[in-house]
């Protein structure tokens, strides 16, 4: 990253830092990589570190840069596309290697789930807990919810990510007669934050999906994405490349 001076511009300074340092991320930083300390940065473009800090925090709200624990600021990975419209059904974890079991356990779901199971309130279910990865680093938690007569044949285990996959393959076996999805903007709460390693209360969009066989819900799945790692998309066939403004 060459030295630039910023000179007077009608837009904010930080503003405008933040475009030159956008450029320089598109031109000179592998995803990944650390940037330059603060002081640095600051004496490179001219600035006082309150405007490099202005310049910084609005590129990790636009998902340009992350801040790492321990490891400082580094380039963000592209960003995921989490489909909201149409697209053909499938069963979570097929031909989806992104997601990773972690575990699986026997639980009385949230209300809000209990309702779209259709299912006895206090009655437990499986909920097998996955993360999505992406460049190795965790940008999604889901819960799927199982009640235990869509899986009879799951096998029983005391290793939560081995009884999490029987239940997804037997969830396989059926036939899958279509999904809804729901999205909306919500907060991560303590568990999610610490596994997508957030604070608690950071934006965080919420995708509900319902999968239906034997015409009634199968599943619900509670996927909690980082909103600053994902877009939405709408069902497109190829993937729509997103241009720094």
């Amino acid at each position: 990253m060459g030295t630039t001076q910023l000179e007077t511009v009608p837009e904010p300074k930080y503003w405008h830092l933040r475009t030159v340092l956008s450029e320089a991320l598109d031109s000179e930083f592998a995803v990944g990589e650390v940037l330059p300390n603060e002081r640095d940065l600051a004496a490179r473009f001219g600035v006082a570190r309150a405007t490099l800090r202005q310049a910084l925090e609005q590129l990790e709200l636009e998902g340009r840069l992350q801040r790492r624990r321990g490891v400082g600021t580094t380039v963000a990975p592209p960003r995921i596309g989490v489909d909201v419209g149409p697209a053909d059904d499938s069963w979570p974890g097929i031909s989806d290697d992104t997601w990773h079991t972690d575990d699986c356990t026997d639980v009385t779901p949230p209300v809000p789930v209990v309702r779209l199971l259709a299912t006895s309130p206090g009655a437990m279910v499986h909920a097998v807990r996955r993360t999505r990865f992406n460049h190795g680093q965790p940008v999604a938690t889901e819960l799927l919810y199982v009640p235990a007569a869509t899986v009879p044949d799951a096998a029983d285990s005391d290793d939560g990510a081995t009884r999490g996959r029987s239940v997804l393959r037997e969830l396989r076996q059926l036939q899958l007669e279509g999904q809804d999805r729901a999205v909306e903007l919500g907060s991560a709460q303590a568990d999610d934050a610490r596994q997508l390693d957030r604070l608690p209360g950071a934006a965080v969009l919420v995708v509900t999906t319902r999968y239906f066989a034997s015409g009634r819900t199968a599943a619900v799945g509670v996927s909690t994405y980082r909103a600053d790692t994902c877009r939405l998309t709408f069902g497109e066939s190829d993937p729509v490349a997103l241009m720094a403004s």
